[in-house]
């Protein structure tokens, strides 16, 4: 008999088997990238490929989650990473020029957008159909720090094997973690309170439920304003995580301690388990969720421009770990918000639209910042960083005027309650 804690216990294998296949190159993906013989231009173009096929591939692979099922998207994205992690390994080794990096970054992200929407959406209904009473943000919470100890784990141990042997071998490693999770997941997941609907054909499902995700989702204002705050966050953070590995190399003065670079990784994964355990307080100490999401949004601006202009290694290290906290602090509550806004039918396909945009963002910021990187250095990219991400705070505050009761909820609501306005009480 399905239970809450059987669920959670699920959803936290998974986070933390996943986390750990992908972290462990993490720490260590711009200097192979850089070590394939790319410029800093064309490895953060290679990223923004990536982040291009996450961009293609959201709805489809949302809408896939939403009328095949969560659990078959879950093993496909497991399946289709593997595959490509190891199609990585091999351009690598045959030091493969740049326009074969953008094919396979591409169907790298194709296998990360089967993940992106689906899990959250299964555990939510999974949730609801157990009789779960509590917060999502607790739920959340937790599954940040287990992602984060996974997290921490893999940077560690990818830089440390990376370093002893070379940095192919964590490559190699993510794809053998990755094919055991595939196994997990098969046993252990199955999908509660969903029922896909297999009536229609592809074409006509993929129109039906985007038709519906639109109305849930860019239509809603609360929802369209947090999900346009995206790019600007989630899309620098993708630039400024992998940044972080040569900047802080930079610091130190030694462009091969490899060690050092998955550093800045361990650093941000530590952070995630501190911001995870913390973030249910933190929500705690305001009656609306927004209030967090912009603390949590000004705090990584102000520190992003911070760390844009220190030149000492260990100021950055703290001020990495202060943007590391930030930002797991707003993931659970932005989380908990957006999905208390979305009806179960169109939830998984309304994720994957956030994702979607923060997807974006990452094309448009990731070679733009790296050009600036080639030009000004990683500490005037980081400057920028700041900067651009600073444009979300308007857009969560249109968020936060149009006073859906989602903003105050405490605990899991039924479908679509969030949507629904609340009075317009201002907070004190």
């Amino acid at each position: 008999m399905p239970t809450p804690r059987r669920v959670q216990g699920t959803y936290y294998t998974l986070m933390l088997g996943n986390t750990l296949a992908a972290s462990f190159i993490w720490g260590i993906n711009t200097l192979f990238l850089l070590d394939a013989g790319l410029s800093n231009f064309e490895a953060f173009g290679a990223n923004a490929f990536f982040t291009a096929g996450m961009l293609i591939f959201e709805i489809p692979t949302g809408v896939v989650a939403d009328t095949v099922g969560r659990r078959a998207s879950f093993l496909l994205g497991t399946i289709t990473l593997a595959g490509t992690t190891i199609l990585y390994w091999l351009l690598w080794v045959w030091e493969s020029p740049f326009w074969a990096w953008a094919i396979v970054s591409v169907l790298l992200g194709l296998g990360f957008t089967f993940f992106s929407g689906a899990v959250d959406a299964w555990l939510v209904d999974a949730l609801k159909a157990t009789g779960y009473r509590g917060s999502l943000e607790t739920v959340f919470g937790r599954a940040q720090i287990v992602g984060g100890i996974a997290m921490l784990s893999g940077s560690v141990l990818g830089g440390v094997i990376a370093q002893a042997t070379n940095l192919g071998v964590p490559f190699l490693i993510r794809c053998g973690i990755l094919l055991v999770m595939f196994v997990v997941a098969a046993l252990l997941m199955r999908d509660l309170g969903f029922q896909p609907d297999r009536s229609e054909g592809p074409l006509k499902a993929t129109r039906t439920v985007l038709r519906a995700s639109i109305r849930y989702g860019l239509a809603d204002p609360p929802v369209r304003w947090l999900m346009i705050a995206s790019p600007f966050t989630a899309g620098v953070g993708i630039y400024v995580f992998y940044a972080l590995q040569p900047y802080l190399l930079e610091l130190w003065g030694d462009e091969e301690a490899y060690t050092v670079a998955g550093l800045a990784a361990a650093l941000v994964s530590g952070a995630s388990i501190l911001g995870g355990a913390i973030a249910p307080w933190v929500r705690r100490r305001f009656r609306r969720r927004t209030s967090t999401i912009l603390l949590a949004t000004v705090s990584s601006a102000l520190v992003l421009v911070g760390l844009g202009l220190v030149r000492d290694f260990w100021f950055a290290v703290v001020l990495v770990a202060l943007w590391g906290v930030a930002s797991a602090i707003d993931d659970p509550v932005h989380r908990a918000y957006l999905n208390d806004m979305i009806p179960s039918k169109q939830r998984a396909t309304v994720l994957s639209f956030d994702s979607l945009m923060g997807s974006g963002g990452g094309v448009v910021f990731q070679p733009v910042l790296g050009r600036v990187a080639d030009v000004g250095g990683y500490g005037a990219s980081m400057l920028w960083s700041g900067v651009i991400s600073a444009i979300a705070v308007p857009f969560v505050l249109l968020s936060r005027a149009q006073h859906p009761s989602a903003d105050t909820a405490r605990d899991v609501t039924g479908d679509g309650e969030g949507a629904q306005a609340a009075d317009p009480v201002k907070e004190g």
